[in-house]
């Protein structure tokens, strides 16, 4: 039988008489991010719900439009109305003309709602924050590109794909690599990058199928480039509040599937100037209101955009968590003219460094090649903070399901390029120096045997030779396999992707980025052990205490029962290896008792 509903879950339907509600509050209709997929999931909806949660605080009705019934936007309670229906164009527009909302914000929910802003504007819906148009300007390739030409911004080469034969000739002129990128689109759908010919024709035919209404651009890619990502909030075109993070992976990794460094560690100064400085034309020339984030590629203080996003991107919570301030709540207070007044945020007064890393499910995809590319590929992600970046770049790695090698400490290099075999010599010598045993494939340890390491030849799969390096993976003799691919080479790629894949079957931890191995081997050398500290401790760090400077590198912090202050105490220069040595320093120390952190043990030292 029927009956009346008492939770908040509405849905719109077709050839009905009457509605069951009256429609008096014109709320503000916030659309969320849909179902979860790659490159949309509940960094979304964290942010859907910030904002819903920012406009309730402050005396808005919220109307919450998502079908996704793993949100935590669609619980009954979190909105004053739920619709419990698809983000299209026809649905949004039917739930705004029912409700008379005062406006729809689209910035919170991802890439799905910012496709459908131009329609809606289109219709008379009043779109608050940033106009439609501007998200239109950001959104099109060849707009945003003709801009940034516009206002004398620097980017790599461009052209709007006209045919293939245009793209050729432009490919040829610039020089392979080059990028083809189509336009809105999530996640890098169709993002490839071309290294001859043939590859172009092929991608582009791909990225036309994806992005049929829209243009694709083709672009200069550049090599061997740090990425730089810059999250901000904006109120008529003016910055209030903003973070820059740094990719710990060259540019060429999609950035939901990049290691993300907050605050960044690694920046020249004038870099963050340039930064600051290209980010701030762009948002006065889009008039930006509300979220955005910006892409760039920087080369020895040579900084160029890459793109543009008018609105929350997946690294909104990370930045609001490790700032210990909600950017969104920020934001949505400047799209619905609240006040908004920007945090007190200072750079030099932050004692630790949050790191995001990628998880991914390569061991679920049978014959997925476990390779990054300008296509996003992860399917969670994790963030962890330290007192230094090795510290919680190691915690981020294990946090992801990465296995520290430190029972046979037994590592594998396979590595294509030769420039990566150069940049990675001096870390391979460095495990050897702390007690690991190397292997390598034929080209990889003859080139490290040459310069002084230590290092044993295994085969690869095309080889008749013993040992085979795919058997001592999957017999367990490897803990970790280092594979970077040269994608120039297919044969390679082909024994590359047995190695890789047999890796990812037995459970081996497996690193295809040399930036990557190179953070990873550093944070080995110079740490030994891990203080388990909860966000409240990690907070604290380096606040000034009675007796205790700030920390430095490489000290253990502890905790006072009664001022729940942290507060440092070194042991020679190392972690200390277990409670009782925590204990023994305190009693020397302090007269007062102390909570001591458990110490995680992650690279034994012989």
């Amino acid at each position: 039988a029927e009956y009346p509903a008492k939770t908040n879950y509405l849905y719109m339907t077709y050839s009905a008489s009457e509605h069951d509600l009256k429609f008096e509050d014109h709320g503000v209709m916030v659309l969320g991010n849909g179902p979860y997929c790659i490159g949309s999931s509940v960094e979304f909806d964290w942010c859907a719900v910030s904002c819903v949660r920012t406009l309730r605080k402050n005396g808005i009705p919220a109307i919450v439009v998502n079908h996704n019934p793993e949100t935590v936007s669609t619980d009954y309670d979190e909105s004053d109305r739920l619709y419990f229906e698809e983000l299209s164009f026809e649905r949004t527009m039917d739930i705004y003309e029912t409700e008379k909302s005062m406006g729809i914000i689209v910035s919170v929910g991802g890439q799905i709602p910012n496709c459908i802003a131009l329609p809606l504007h289109r219709q008379g819906c009043r779109i608050l924050g940033t106009s439609a148009a501007s998200i239109d300007t950001a959104e099109d390739r060849n707009k945003f590109s003709a801009l940034c030409d516009s206002l004398g911004i620097d980017q790599p080469d461009w052209a709007q794909s006209t045919g293939i034969e245009a793209a050729k000739k432009f490919a040829e002129r610039v020089g392979y690599p080059v990028l083809v990128r189509p336009s809105y689109v999530l996640s890098g759908a169709a993002m490839r990058v071309a290294s001859n010919g043939a590859e172009l024709v092929s991608f582009l035919e791909n990225a036309a199928d994806v992005s049929e209404e829209h243009p694709v651009v083709i672009s200069k890619f550049i090599l061997n480039a740090k990425e730089v990502e810059f999250d901000a909030v904006a109120d008529d075109g003016e910055i209030l509040n903003f973070a820059i993070s740094e990719h710990v992976e060259n540019a060429g990794v999609h950035s939901g599937d990049a290691t993300l460094v907050l605050p960044a560690q690694k920046l020249y100064v004038e870099t963050i100037r340039r930064v600051k400085r290209i980010a701030g034309n762009i948002a006065a020339a889009l008039k930006i209101t509300g979220p955005f984030n910006m892409q760039f590629i920087c080369k020895n203080n040579d900084v160029k955009v890459i793109e543009c996003n008018l609105r929350s991107s997946r690294t909104f919570p990370f930045v609001s968590k490790t700032f210990k301030c909600n950017f969104i709540e920020l934001a949505t207070k400047a799209m619905v003219g609240l006040p908004a007044t920007p945090f007190p945020i200072k750079l030099l007064d932050l004692d630790y460094v949050g790191i995001k890393a990628p998880m991914f499910s390569f061991q679920r995809l049978l014959g997925a090649d476990p390779t990054l590319g300008v296509e996003m590929a992860s399917t969670g992600e994790v963030a962890c903070f330290g007192q230094d970046m090795h510290e919680a770049f190691l915690l981020s790695m294990m946090s992801a399901g990465f296995k520290i090698p430190k029972k046979q400490k037994t590592v594998l290099f396979a590595i294509g390029p030769k420039s990566e075999k150069l940049d990675l010599l001096p870390y391979a010598a460095l495990l050897e120096k702390n007690g690991y045993t190397l292997y390598g494939t034929e080209g990889t340890t003859e080139y490290f045997s040459k310069n002084g390491v230590k290092i044993s030849p295994l085969y690869k799969p095309s080889s008749d030779k013993m040992p085979q390096a795919t058997d001592m993976i999957s017999n367990g003799k490897i803990e970790l396999v280092i594979n970077v691919p040269d994608s120039m080479n297919s044969v390679d790629a082909t024994n590359g992707y047995k190695m890789r894949r047999c890796a990812v079957d037995f459970g081996v931890s497996l690193i295809t980025n040399s930036k990557c191995a190179i953070e990873l081997i550093q944070a080995l050398d110079s740490i030994s052990g891990i203080p388990c500290m909860s966000m409240t401790d990690i907070y604290g760090l380096g606040k000034p205490t009675r007796k205790w400077t700030k920390p430095t590198l490489n000290l253990q912090r502890m905790l006072t029962s009664k001022s729940n202050m942290a507060s440092p105490k070194a042991n020679g220069g190392k972690f200390f290896q277990s409670n009782d040595e925590v204990e023994k320093m305190t009693r020397r120390g302090r007269s007062t008792s102390f909570s001591a952190p458990q110490v995680m043990v992650v690279n034994p030292k012989a």
